[in-house]
């Protein structure tokens, strides 16, 4: 596939826990995540994202995961259903098979670094933290999610579980936080993704077609989109496992989230680790390139 290796000691053992059907960026993210060598995927859970688009939404993303894994030939990664709605209170939650996958993962002897990547609310890791804490020290989560520092505000993928959040900051479990005005610059034309995508292969062609369908669906919307532009906002999530670059975060005290999803602080609380910044050029031309390595004509 590949001219080129990737050294046992570089790589990480990876779960993908997305909202795979609410909008058409998380496709993406998955193939990319799924064509980079330095990942060994233990499995992608299918996450909820609240009844406003679907009554079934964890399904439809279970389903979507599905699709994709099948239409890249890809049988050695199963899909996990994750817990069907955000948890009620740190007593009532759901032990999806989601969560016992992350449990499994953390607790088994491995000497590669375990990173669960949260492309939509962060439920899943809640309910498996809630229901064995020993998790939080043998495992690394990456959240794209949560509004601008300092002050927070409205985000989707926080708005689906505020209280999956305040577990996960209340929690010691390393935390990678990427809100929503650092993710958003993972800007991208159609026109661009129709010349590097569409060409390479079924789900190339798959992953601009979903996305250029959605925009349509959309397209009666004042703000957004855009009509012509994307931000492939959950793709910070696989560039961040490929280079950390510590030059664009910065250690914040893990916020208390409100329930309009602003952020207060207080002294003592544990650090996170938050993102201002991203490489987008470095994170589209790596999906770009393996794409085209992987499905183009010469591959």
């Amino acid at each position: 596939m590949y001219k080129f290796n990737v050294p046992e000691s570089k790589k990480i053992r990876l779960i993908i826990d997305t909202d795979a059907k609410n909008e058409a960026d998380d496709q993406f993210a998955i193939v990319h995540a799924l064509l980079t060598p330095k990942f060994d995927i233990c499995g992608i859970i299918g996450a909820h994202f609240g009844t406003m688009k679907s009554v079934t939404s964890m399904e439809d993303s279970c389903a979507e995961c599905e699709k994709v894994l099948t239409m890249m030939g890809v049988t050695e990664v199963k899909a996990f259903r994750g817990a069907t709605a955000a948890i009620k209170s740190r007593t009532e939650y759901e032990l999806s098979e989601g969560a016992r996958l992350i449990i499994d993962a953390a607790m088994k002897e491995n000497e590669n670094p375990l990173f669960v990547i949260f492309l939509g609310p962060i439920t899943d890791l809640a309910c498996a933290y809630l229901a064995n804490p020993e998790i939080a020290g043998r495992m690394t989560a990456i959240w794209i999610g949560g509004g601008k520092y300092p002050h927070g505000g409205m985000e989707y993928n926080l708005w689906n579980d505020i209280a999956a959040a305040n577990v996960i900051m209340d929690s010691n479990i390393p935390l990678w936080q990427v809100p929503s005005n650092v993710y958003s610059r993972m800007l991208v034309s159609l026109a661009e993704l129709e010349s590097k995508v569409y060409p390479y292969g079924e789900v190339g062609k798959y992953l601009f077609e979903q996305m250029a369908e959605f925009n349509n669906a959309y397209g009666k919307l004042p703000q957004w989109p855009k009509g012509e532009s994307w931000s492939l906002g959950d793709s910070p999530a696989v560039g961040l496992l490929l280079d950390s670059m510590d030059y664009a975060w910065e250690l914040q005290p893990a916020p208390i989230i409100g329930d309009d999803m602003s952020y207060r602080f207080k002294e003592g609380r544990r650090g996170i680790r938050v993102y201002n910044d991203i490489d987008a050029r470095f994170i589209l031309e790596d999906m770009f390139a393996k794409l085209k390595l992987n499905y183009g004509a010469n591959a």
